[in-house]
């Protein structure tokens, strides 16, 4: 009888001999928690569809904030719920606006101990739901809201975000911003691109999440699901534009553009594991059909393996606490 030559077996005999051997690993300086905030609200509110997140109120906010700094985590990324919306988004350039005001809260809360990111766009904030103002036939009219972004990332550096996630999509948003932000007095502050984001299915619980007023869907200015060399010409206009970080959304059903993005990439690369596929986790978990913690750890780490240098997750604060609780 012959034996195998090589046993690849030696090396999962134990976990201390696994964790010696891991090729991909992950520590909570690598995530990214996202955060909402409604204006108006005096307590949390729960959001149905992704359970155990909620929209935040100012008080809780700057607690969740601080508490990613105890557990040593990369960043926060702000989305702001306004109680008033209107055609063009005006509530997203207020110094007092919802997003510009947490911004500064969160900024007093932790200083420069944690990155803060806010979301740059008009979905949140427009009473049609679009990341964009819209021409008179309907559609959204890319270079004027390419200007209202432009003012955006400058009352958003202004307030004390550290870096800026234009998110909607618009040609030559990166461009637009960061000659705003120079011209501004903001050079410091930089930008991560939604450079590969794409119209998804597995947005709906987000939908939710800021109360979208969205009829219809943003497949006009959005990336089509079936289109993989196209993400790497909008990463290289990016970066052309000088984005300085470039980013995939979704992340689980991207794996494939998320390796593309990370193999041609000169600066670091950011994912966005959204609201859809936490709810599908969650879910599952909820019905017993799967090992939470274990599916958890594990979307994440595959997303880690597939190129991203950092991922955004609504779990960061719980993995980061499990990671600490494993050392």
């Amino acid at each position: 009888m012959s034996f195998p030559e090589h046993r690849p077996r030696r090396l999962r005999t134990t976990p201390a001999m696994r964790r010696l051997t891991a090729e991909t690993r992950m520590a909570p300086a690598e995530l990214i928690l996202p955060v909402f905030i409604r204006e108006g609200l005096t307590q949390p509110r729960p959001i149905l569809s992704m359970p155990g997140v909620v929209q935040h109120t100012t008080e809780t906010l700057r607690r969740a904030a601080a508490e990613a700094v105890s557990l040593g985590l990369g960043g926060i990324m702000l989305f702001g719920i306004p109680e008033v919306r209107d055609a063009v988004g005006s509530a997203a350039l207020d110094p007092n606006g919802v997003l510009n005001k947490a911004i500064a809260d969160v900024r007093a809360e932790v200083g420069d101990d944690l990155v803060i990111m806010s979301d740059v766009c008009l979905d949140e904030f427009t009473d049609h739901g679009h990341c964009g103002v819209l021409d008179s036939d309907g559609s959204v009219d890319n270079d004027s809201t390419v200007e209202i972004y432009a003012q955006m990332a400058v009352a958003q550096a202004e307030a004390g975000a550290h870096m800026l996630g234009p998110s909607g999509m618009m040609d030559g948003q990166i461009t637009a911003i960061r000659k705003a932000l120079d011209a501004g007095g903001h050079a410091e502050t930089a930008v991560i691109a939604y450079s590969a984001k794409y119209a998804s299915a597995f947005y709906g619980p987000f939908r939710e999440a800021v109360d979208s007023q969205l009829k219809g869907d943003r497949r006009t200015y959005q990336m089509d699901a079936g289109n993989r060399r196209e993400a790497i010409r909008e990463v290289e206009l990016d970066l052309a534009e000088g984005a300085d970080i470039v980013m995939v959304k979704p992340a689980m059903s991207y794996l494939d553009i998320l390796a593309d993005v990370a193999a041609i990439a000169p600066v670091p690369v950011a994912a966005y594991q959204i609201s859809g596929e936490y709810a599908m986790i969650e879910a599952a978990a909820a019905n017993g059909w799967i090992d939470r913690r274990a599916a958890i750890s594990e979307s994440v780490l595959g997303i880690r393996r597939a190129g991203a240098d950092m991922v955004l997750t609504y779990w960061a604060t719980e993995l980061a606490t499990w990671l600490k609780e494993a050392r």
